[in-house]
């Protein structure tokens, strides 16, 4: 039998009961959360169930986020996803500053656009951006992918450490220590699962990928950045 959603209101709530009242809702049905703009560390640390928030949510939204499912139908704040470890969030608008940062796992899907700083220190965590991206994507990138449908800004992969960063648009310059490859067979299927996994509309084959250029930038020679 599928699960029937549940609702809760969460208008009149401050951050302590609106997460008092999520943790005692939590089960094997969805949870429907409304009205929680207002509300900035809302499913914070959450480690099973599955949460869908109708319309906006604010900052810090699914922070240590441990294995939950979220679901965000409006748009977020800043630091959505925020040292998560595990997990998935699936935002359909857009989100603001610093978008998964410091993550170690789990998946972040943002269909419309990110701000600035989007990514940065990312530990083994996938993130996918559907629309544009800001500045400062992906900084100190140090494992799992980024992928950006849409478009980067400046600094794009600024001072990469390891892992794989892959765009379908163009960015206005590529960071500190990064370097552009032909994309492989292997990374056209891996960006086919995700696109599949995560529903999104793109065309693997029309994507870069962008690596670091040195496992350790911060020592010996500098490397210049490509304008």
């Amino acid at each position: 039998m599928l699960a029937v959603a549940t609702a809760l209101d969460v208008k009149d709530m401050d951050l302590r009961a609106a997460s008092a009242a999520i943790k005692e809702s939590t089960g094997s049905e969805t949870l429907e959360i409304r009205n929680a703009a207002h509300l900035h560390g809302l499913c914070a640390g959450l480690k099973t169930g599955e949460y869908d928030i109708i319309g906006d949510a604010g900052d810090y939204l699914g922070v240590l986020n441990d294995g939950a499912t979220i679901r965000v139908t409006g748009n977020v704040g800043q630091y959505v996803g925020d040292n998560m470890t595990r997990g998935l969030i699936v935002v359909e608008g857009s989100a603001a500053y610093g978008a998964g940062v410091y993550p170690y796992g789990g998946a972040l899907v943002i269909r419309g656009n990110a701000g600035d700083f989007t990514a940065t220190m990312n530990k083994g965590a996938t993130i996918i951006v559907c629309g544009d991206v800001g500045d400062e994507i992906a900084t100190y990138h140090l494992a799992g992918d980024v992928v950006v449908v849409g478009n980067a800004g400046v600094n794009f992969g600024n001072y990469m450490i390891r892992g794989a960063l892959y765009i379908g648009g163009e960015f206005k310059s590529q960071g500190h220590n990064t370097r552009i490859e032909e994309i492989t067979i292997e990374d056209v299927q891996k960006l086919r699962r995700y696109f599949e996994q995560f529903d999104v509309q793109a065309d693997a084959t029309r994507f870069r990928k962008l690596i670091a250029e040195t496992a350790k930038p911060f020592y010996g020679k500098i490397v210049k950045r490509h304008e």
